[in-house]
């Protein structure tokens, strides 16, 4: 039983139950599981392309590699908020975040799910995301810090964004936010060796309750994912923030090697997951997915969808398609053209896997 179950429902003046936008995304996610059906999603879709970059001034957004091989859009459209804390018009895959909320806004209208990610900068060094040589950021930042009042002033800003996610009628468009993902490995520097415990809770408590609290973003829905290298029973939930202030929970999971060994892992990971989902009663989900370059013609059906069939998984996102010139080889999805698109075609036919029109 997800969180879902045990709701509590709030009650209008005309007697119809009313919930926040969080709230029917959770609901709609727990129908999706019920029925079997696995929500397929691709970071930056609309934004670029394989061999292509959505134009400068964009209004419209409706190319995607995955429209152009099976003439249908993910379910869900993943992004990344990473610059918005220094008040870049772009984000760090040079993503402007004007056409970021008009494409999400555009995958809303179509019945889309958005996700956000957020790869921020050090705060105490002032280095990128990866810059993990320090173990003193996350307490810098928690109250007491010595950069817990410019924190707060990035969280701010990343509220005032998500806020602005609406609908033609003013409504807030729900979001499931994954911050802090991939902790249980040490690549980022809020990750498993660079802080204690104690501290990486206390970092998503302070989020929460600036986020969902003080700015009462209710369209929120968030997710817990850590990353599936070396994961166990004990290590999953060790640092889990808890019940009150996670919705899903989900893990991250890139293949590096054999297919067999793939399936074989990501089944294990998603065992794992499945056990720790229903104890405490939260929706579960692939975070983020791939394999760099999809060297396998039938990766699709025979790897992939072997891996997540059997699971109560909400949603799958598979990671981006980089346009540059240099990174040509950095791609999750297919393309057309590609070994694997038919493969995809014959993945996106399956009635478990669900996309939008």
């Amino acid at each position: 039983m997800t969180k879902i179950a045990t709701m509590i429902a709030f009650t209008s003046c005309c007697g119809q139950p009313v919930q926040t936008p969080a709230e029917s995304l959770i609901e709609r996610l727990d129908r999706h599981v019920n029925q079997k059906e696995i929500l397929f999603g691709h970071q930056d879709t609309y934004l670029y392309g394989h061999s292509w970059k959505a134009d400068k001034d964009a209004t419209e957004f409706v190319r995607s590699d995955i429209h152009d091989v099976c003439g249908r859009y993910p379910a869900l459209y993943g992004m990344d908020l990473g610059g918005i804390e220094l008040d870049s018009p772009v984000n760090i895959d040079d993503n402007d975040f004007n056409h970021m909320r008009t494409s999400a806004i555009s995958h809303h209208r179509r019945g889309g799910i958005i996700s956000f990610s957020w790869h921020m900068r050090n705060p105490l060094t002032g280095g990128d995301t990866w810059d993990n040589k320090s173990t003193e950021v996350v307490e810098s930042i928690l109250p007491g810090g010595e950069k817990h009042e410019m924190f707060m002033g990035w969280l701010c800003k990343a509220a005032d964004y998500l806020d602005s996610f609406r609908t033609d009628d003013g409504k807030r468009i729900p979001i499931i936010f994954r911050p802090w993902h991939e902790h249980t490995r040490d690549w980022f520097w809020w990750g498993q060796n660079l802080c204690t415990t104690e501290q990486y809770v206390a970092l998503w408590k302070v989020t929460y309750d600036y986020m969902s609290g003080e700015r009462g973003l209710d369209n929120l829905v968030w997710s817990y994912s850590p990353d599936a290298g070396g994961l166990t029973d004990d290590n999953f939930g060790e640092r889990y923030p808890g019940d009150d202030i996670v919705d899903m929970v989900g893990i991250d999971f890139y293949q590096f090697g054999t297919n067999e060994d793939y399936v074989e892992r990501l089944r294990h990971c998603l065992s794992l997951t499945e056990a720790f989902a229903k104890e405490h009663g939260r929706l579960m989900a692939v975070t983020e997915a791939g394999c760099e370059g999809v060297k396998y013609e039938k990766w699709w059906t025979e790897v992939l969808y072997p891996a997540i069939k059997d699971f109560p998984v909400s949603y799958v996102l598979l990671w981006r398609n980089a346009c540059n010139e240099d990174m040509q080889h950095h791609f999750y999805a297919p393309y057309p053209g590609h070994e694997s698109a038919e493969d995809f075609k014959a993945f996106a036919s399956n009635e478990q896997m669900s996309f939008i029109e």
